[in-house]
């Protein structure tokens, strides 16, 4: 069938037999079976008391198959491929609920409270189902290409808006080992975070995955061969130095300051252009962003290896 076409399931749940103790010749079979029967959704929202039978019959289904991926050999066959996709994009790729905080104010997350997802018994089942799937000795990327392309990246970055952080550590994992192991969509997963990027320091100041996001290119910048590209070069300076503007800058500071620094621990040569496009930045009435560019600074003179003096030290 075509790659990015869903297979909705609509039946109710059937309560299956155990993987483990199918005999082998049917095991493909049910394990098929399992995973279509948890394409059926349920409503966690504006009824939360209904079908409770079957969520758990969902829920147990998932809870076996995270197991079943985990501690058995030659399970993931060719058939699985698309059924295991297929399942995820229809539990996981949704729109997501407006944001408790639309004006944008800053998010400070020992203050205000997330919005949690309310499917996320079945949600965090699926999300680990997948990790396992991806980090199987059996998983083969070769066949899993045809399913997770780039439009399934796409939607795959979407959700990292999502308020809840459960969530969007599960994300920035499942994102990280997609990077790790399809090594033609590496330059398409690093444009789109740019372009994440971009929107929100030029149009929205608003995203929630910031943070997570940063973290996984921390990652991604720790392995840029040497010397660097100029399109990592570019990237810094037009990309990442400029998120130090944002109000929000507190929130995901740690995490840009990191991937600073590994550029700089890379290639000393780029400490003076940074440095002034910092003091570019500098805020003249704001304090915690003040604070945050101050400790930026503190990383940058803990690394031993750059020793550059900048000429041009005063704020414009």
């Amino acid at each position: 069938k075509p790659t990015n076409e869903l297979i909705m399931y609509s039946t109710i749940p059937l309560q299956l037999p155990s993987l483990l103790e199918a005999p082998d010749s049917n095991k493909e079979e049910l394990f098929i079976q399992k995973i279509r029967q948890c394409c059926v959704l349920f409503d966690f929202v504006s009824d939360p008391l209904s079908d409770l039978k079957w969520k758990e019959v969902k829920r147990a289904a998932l809870h076996e198959m995270v197991e079943y991926v985990t501690t058995q050999k030659n399970v993931i066959t060719d058939a699985i491929y698309s059924e295991a996709v297929n399942m995820f994009a229809i539990n996981l790729f949704r729109t997501l609920p407006p944001s408790s905080n639309p004006n944008g104010a800053e998010f400070d997350p020992e203050e205000d409270e997330p919005t949690l997802e309310a499917a996320w018994p079945h949600l965090q089942l699926v999300y680990d189902f997948f990790l396992r799937f991806l980090e199987s000795p059996d998983f083969q990327a070769n066949s899993a290409k045809r399913y997770i392309d780039q439009k399934f990246v796409l939607q795959l970055l979407e959700l990292f808006d999502s308020e809840d952080p459960r969530e969007r550590d599960f994300l920035k994992t499942t994102l990280h080992r997609i990077y790790g192991k399809f090594l033609s969509l590496r330059s398409y997963i690093r444009k789109q975070i740019n372009n994440i990027f971009y929107s929100f320091i030029y149009e929205t100041e608003h995203h929630n995955g910031i943070a997570e996001l940063l973290e996984i290119l921390g990652s991604i910048i720790n392995g840029f061969a040497l010397p660097l590209k100029d399109e990592h070069k570019v990237f810094l300076l037009k990309v990442l130095l400029p998120l130090h503007k944002v109000k929000s800058l507190s929130v995901y500071h740690p995490q840009l300051a990191y991937c600073v620094v590994q550029f700089l621990e890379k290639d000393p040569s780029l400490t003076e252009p940074v440095i002034k496009c910092l003091l570019k930045f500098w805020p003249k009435t704001h304090s915690p962003k003040e604070d945050s560019l101050l400790d930026t600074g503190d990383h940058e003179e803990q690394d031993e290896s750059v020793h550059v003096e900048c000429e041009d030290n005063s704020p414009p």
